[in-house]
């Protein structure tokens, strides 16, 4: 991950961090700015390999990356604070004045999202922020081992098309998990695109041996995560 600049972003609830990472290439279809705004998990901050690796690669590609720390990590905290108040921070950076260059150029697309619990953050206030799409990386559909503890509603009322990455080993929900209860609680045009990541767990890490190596499991996050947000075809 390349270097960024960093804008302390004052909210309700304390300091927070944005890093960005402005777009160096041309999108390759379409037209207008691309920003990307991602958040972290409740238990790890930006440098988790998946937000690396987009704060890495899409900038290139015409996308605009902000990676967003949570006033609990700016300060040190180890334990992420209640839901009510990551979401307060959350909107208060995305309304800060000092991104408006990069989330409100002319006819800029805003994308939302993040990994685990950033990306329920990102769900949950989608609409608020006035989100184009979301993307969301390991979302936790439930605790380990407690299937029925569900937090599908979140996911699928985030009100706007919704990409989700999701690692097939991963005890907080696996892709085919994700891809059921998602069918089975929202009607069809809320129902998220998931993309499955073979052998990975939660942060996207696969085993020593798997027939998708570590790199080539990162390079298929950030190929999915380009295609959604740059509007392009599968494939």
């Amino acid at each position: 991950m390349g270097s960024a600049q960093v804008v302390d972003v004052p909210t309700p609830v304390g300091l927070a961090r944005a890093h960005l990472h402005p777009a160096t290439g041309r999108r390759r279809s379409g037209s207008g700015a691309v920003a990307l705004v991602l958040g972290h998990g409740a238990g790890g901050g930006i440098g988790a390999r998946d937000l690396a690796a987009l704060a890495t690669a899409l900038p290139a590609a015409g996308v605009a990356v902000v990676l967003v720390e949570q006033p609990w990590r700016v300060a040190g905290k180890k334990v992420a604070v209640a839901p009510a108040r990551l979401d307060e921070a959350w909107t208060a950076v995305l309304a800060a004045p000092a991104l408006d260059g990069v989330l409100r150029a002319r006819g800029a697309r805003l994308v939302v999202g993040g990994r685990s619990a950033g990306a329920r953050v990102a769900c949950r206030t989608a609409v608020a922020t006035g989100a184009d799409l979301v993307v969301c990386l390991a979302f936790p559909l439930h605790p380990p081992g407690r299937p029925h503890s569900s937090r599908v509603a979140e996911l699928v009322q985030a009100g706007r098309p919704t990409l989700v990455v999701q690692g097939e080993r991963d005890p907080f929900g696996g892709p085919d998990e994700v891809a059921a209860a998602a069918e089975a609680a929202a009607q069809a045009e809320r129902r998220p695109r998931v993309v499955a990541v073979p052998a990975a767990d939660h942060g996207f890490k696969v085993p020593a041996g798997a027939s998708l190596g570590q790199g080539a499991a990162l390079d298929l996050v950030v190929g999915a995560v380009a295609r959604f947000v740059l509007d392009e075809p599968d494939g």
